[in-house]
């Protein structure tokens, strides 16, 4: 049995209780904080059947592990990740869905990892991930940042990203690596096809195996002075051009 872990934020926590309730240990909140956002949050915890405990803010920093709690945090069983990477492609499948993946390569930010989970929900992306050896794994911070989608949104990291990508490749999921120094943009990219979007950390870019993996090459069009974009910032554009080409 896995031991308990902490989520902290109304997002965070409000997703919990509205998906898995019974998973929720307790929540502690802020006693003196009377304002309409947490009487609703306290009256739809109620309404779960969670459990609630006063607290003050200085005990919900101690158990965060933050100042950033907004005066809820609770006490949570791990989920479990209900499909390996290959049983979410396959059911996929099996539905006719067409795969949208966000790969992230060298994204060690708790911050940066929350935004990019949350845009993934937020444009429909079917999983995030990354590798082992060089990413930030989902804790306490990622989950506040992520605003729900760290509880909704698969993350897979991988023992060996070269190795996934080219498994994507062999069940004909097209891989789209962002370089700026790519020939072609992303509005110039079909991305309506089963794909899979890769992205690296902001300066670095890319490692250079997984570059070299990918099956093409694009860039986001930079109008300003600043050279690049913020990786969770560049995840929406590319997430989101996605979306607006398969409603379209």
């Amino acid at each position: 049995m896995s031991s308990p872990k902490v989520i902290f934020g109304f997002h965070a926590v409000g997703v919990r209780i509205k998906t898995a309730p019974q998973s929720v240990l307790e929540v502690l909140f802020d006693v003196s904080r009377r304002d309409a956002r947490m009487k609703q949050f306290i009256a739809r915890a109620q309404e779960a059947g969670v459990r609630l405990v006063e607290a003050d803010a200085l005990r919900i920093a101690k158990l965060a592990g933050s100042h950033g709690h907004q005066g809820v945090a609770a006490r949570v069983e791990p989920m479990a990740q209900t499909h390996s990477l290959d049983e979410l492609l396959e059911g996929l499948e099996a539905a006719g869905t067409v795969p949208l993946l966000l790969v992230l390569d060298g994204v060690t930010d708790p911050h940066n990892l929350g935004a990019c989970l949350r845009v993934a929900d937020g444009a429909g992306a079917h999983a995030v991930i990354a590798p082992k050896d060089h990413a930030a794994g989902i804790n306490a911070t990622v989950a506040k940042v992520a605003s729900g989608a760290a509880e909704t949104v698969p993350y897979f990291m991988v023992t060996n990203l070269a190795r996934t990508l080219g498994e994507l490749k062999e069940r004909n999921i097209w891989c789209v690596g962002t370089s700026d120094d790519a020939p072609g943009t992303l509005y110039q990219c079909d991305l309506k096809r089963p794909l899979a979007l890769v992205l690296g950390a902001e300066g670095e870019g890319m490692r250079q195996l997984t570059r070299k993996t990918c099956d093409e090459l694009i860039s986001i069009p930079m109008a300003g002075a600043v050279e690049s974009l913020n990786v969770s910032v560049a995840s929406g554009v590319c997430l989101y051009e996605a979306m607006r080409q398969r409603i379209g």
